[in-house]
C-alpha cells in the first residue's frame, strides 16, 4: 500500500487550521476531485469523488481525534485508505499541517496513475488550496472539538 507524507506551513494559528479541517463537508472547496463529503455522524463520513474519470464512493471512519492536534481515519468501504493529519503550533500566527496517507489504488488506470505520482501531486495541490482557503478567510467556517479515542472510537461531543 503506497504511503504519501506531505506537510505545509499555513499563516493561521494551529487551532484555526484544525477547526477548518474538521469541516469535512467543505473539502470539495479545496480538494481536487472530491465532489461531496457527507458527515453521517460524529465519526462517519460518506465520500464521493471523481477519480481518473470515474465516480467513486466510499465510507470512512474517524478512528482518533484529539482536539486541536490530530485526526486519524480509515475507510470502511470502497477503496482502502487510511491516514492521519496533525497540526503543529509554530508561533502565534503560523502552523504546520502534516499529512500521512496510505491508500490502495484500484485497477490498471489508478495503478498507472500511482506509478506516475498523480495522487502525490493531487495531495500537494489540495494542501496548497487549503492554505489559500484558510489564509484568505483568516477564520474557520466552523469547528468540531470533540475527542475520539483510538481505543473506544467514541466521541465526547462539543460542537461550535
Amino acid at each position: 500500500m503506497p504511503i504519501i507524507e506531505k506537510s505545509i506551513e499555513v499563516n493561521v494559528p494551529a487551532q484555526v487550521a484544525y477547526d477548518q479541517w474538521t469541516q469535512f463537508e467543505d473539502f470539495p472547496l479545496f480538494m481536487d476531485g472530491i465532489v461531496e463529503v457527507t458527515q453521517l455522524d460524529d465519526t462517519h463520513l460518506h465520500w464521493k469523488a471523481d477519480v481518473a474519470g470515474q465516480r467513486k464512493e466510499w465510507d470512512a471512519e474517524i478512528t482518533e481525534q484529539i482536539p486541536g492536534k490530530r485526526i486519524a481515519w480509515r475507510s470502511i468501504s470502497g477503496a482502502r485508505n487510511a491516514g492521519v493529519v496533525t497540526f503543529h503550533h509554530l508561533d502565534a500566527s503560523t502552523s504546520r499541517i502534516m499529512l500521512q496517507m496510505d491508500y490502495d489504488p484500484e485497477g490498471l488506470l489508478e495503478n498507472a496513475g500511482d506509478a506516475l505520482g498523480v495522487l502525490t501531486h493531487r495531495v500537494n495541490g489540495d494542501l496548497e488550496r487549503f492554505k489559500e482557503f484558510i489564509e484568505s478567510r483568516g477564520a474557520a467556517t466552523g469547528a468540531w472539538r470533540g475527542q475520539v479515542d483510538a481505543d473506544s472510537q467514541q466521541g465526547s461531543i462539543q460542537r461550535h
